[in-house]
């Protein structure tokens, strides 16, 4: 989720969370699980309408096109871009559910259990792991396909907070989520 270029440019070491990003991407796929992309991107009619109430996306309407649906920045980034046949959605708010129709495509494949990674730990993975355990979703969070511009923040929501709603495992257990 947001593994934007402009969201990952906030963050240390990106390049080696995105590989181990898409090496857990690929161990899903190789198993046969679904992958599904969350972006946020805004259309200028959309960020307009955001309401100074909005204390995050009221910054965005004086931050440059670095939210904005057709930007560079807003791409995902291309080491683990969408393939045909997954799941992709764009979302005006922070969590994947609340602006896009991500229960729709999750529930058209049967899907009851989430493995989540994303961009920023405190933002997206937060409120998109509150949402999802509210919809009774079985869940793992990879910790180290998880970042955060504050490091203190990640580790005090992976090691205290997310535990109550779901696993958190690390990219290398992925594969064992898939035994026989």
């Amino acid at each position: 989720m947001d593994y934007q270029r402009g969201i990952l440019g906030m963050i240390e070491d990106a390049d080696a969370l995105v590989e181990r990003t898409r090496d857990a991407i690929e161990t899903v796929r190789n198993r046969g699980g679904h992958i599904g992309y969350v972006r946020v991107a805004l259309t200028p009619e959309e960020l307009a309408a955001v309401p100074e109430t909005n204390k995050g996306f009221a910054a965005a309407k004086t931050s440059g096109r670095a939210l904005m649906h057709d930007a560079p920045e807003s791409a995902i980034d291309e080491r683990i871009a969408p393939r045909e046949g997954d799941i992709l959605v764009r979302k005006r708010r922070v969590g994947a559910f609340s602006t896009t129709d991500l229960l729709d495509h999750l529930r058209a494949r049967g899907v009851d259990t989430l493995i989540l990674a994303g961009v920023s730990t405190s933002g997206v993975v937060l409120s998109t792991l509150r949402d999802a355990a509210d919809r009774d979703y079985r869940l793992f969070v990879l910790a180290d396909a998880c970042a955060d511009p504050n490091a203190a923040v990640h580790d005090v929501l992976t090691r205290d907070v997310f535990p109550r709603q779901a696993d958190v495992i690390s990219t290398a257990d992925v594969a064992a989520l898939f035994a026989e």
